[in-house]
């Protein structure tokens, strides 16, 4: 049961097995939930008690899967057209925008066969964005790409979200994917809602980061501040203080995510001296939880209006 902002990417997180990709089919009408009730904007897709259902083909959606599913004997051009024909009341302006807005204009006359991973996905979305949805579904759209390509299609993922209007639905298993784009972030657990709300807030809770393991940590809203030319490192300040980490280059005043995992921090009761730790932020304790293995705990920290995740052992 759940009630989900109209704006930005709400990611449906868990682990396989948990129902994402089935909450996402129940949207789009491609699996039909008895006694379900979905509404997008006031508009009633399904609601059973009353005899409503709109068959998936007038749903005003757009839906990526985890491969391209482009057509092979048609060109890239021909592919989105294809989605055009398709759709009602849709328009070239709109397929103009999106070729634009996933840079693959260079790519309109090559066959498929002769796209990369990462430039397929950009095309099935841009053919998804084409016919103006009012909704965008994205089944792990990364799945089936190796590193290298995910990092080059995350970029244009996030001009998606900051740019759009659109509300979209992402699932994945990536704990990387959700720190870098998710606005929401539900947390599914065998077909149960376990966590709900603002992306910093549901990581930064006891409860969800039982299912991150591993990459249990916090997220930051962060500003590129200042550089350390000499050590090549980069300031970031929040809501809370500020952090030297690695300088990747990018320009001072630039907004940034940064994902602190609870693995690396730890917790010291008076200020350390000749360390080589060189973030040191004063916190106060607010919860104290377990940990996914009985040796460890994890601990909320409060710093500034910010909150922290650490990781220690119980002893």
């Amino acid at each position: 049961d759940l009630e989900l902002p109209g704006q930005g990417i709400t990611v449906l997180f868990g682990v396989s097995g948990s129902g994402k990709t089935s909450l996402l089919r129940c949207v789009a009408g491609l699996e039909r939930t008895p006694g379900a009730r979905v509404a997008i904007d006031g508009k009633t897709w399904q609601d059973d008690a009353a005899g409503v259902y709109l068959p998936t083909w007038q749903r005003p959606l757009g839906y990526v899967f985890q491969e391209a599913s482009l057509f092979e004997h048609l060109t890239v051009r021909g592919n989105l057209q294809f989605g055009l024909k398709r759709s009602q009341g849709a328009d070239t302006s709109a397929l103009s925008a999106a070729i634009d807005l996933l840079g693959i204009g260079a790519l309109l006359e090559r066959k498929t066969s002769q796209l990369s991973g990462g430039e397929r996905q950009r095309v099935a979305i841009a053919r998804a964005l084409a016919t103006q949805p009012r909704l965008l579904l994205l089944d792990e759209p990364l799945a089936a790409l190796d590193h290298a390509r995910r990092q080059d299609i995350l970029p244009w993922l996030e001009r998606l979200r900051d740019e759009l209007k659109i509300p979209m639905l992402y699932v994945t298993h990536s704990s990387d994917e959700v720190a870098r784009l998710a606005d929401t972030l539900v947390v599914l657990d065998e077909g149960r809602v376990k966590a709900c709300g603002p992306v910093a807030e549901v990581l930064a809770g006891l409860d969800s980061p039982v299912v991150l393991g591993d990459d249990a940590g916090a997220l930051l809203s962060a500003r590129v501040e200042a550089r350390d030319d000499r050590w090549q490192l980069a300031q970031l300040t929040f809501n809370g203080g500020s952090l030297w980490v690695r300088d990747t280059g990018l320009p001072l005043g630039r907004q940034v995510r940064v994902r602190v995992l609870a693995r690396d921090v730890s917790i010291a009761l008076d200020k350390p001296s000749q360390t080589s730790i060189q973030n040191l932020l004063p916190c106060v304790v607010l919860a104290m939880g377990p940990d996914t293995h009985a040796s460890q705990s994890l601990i909320q920290l409060q710093c500034g209006q910010s909150v922290l995740l650490a990781r220690v052992t119980a002893r």
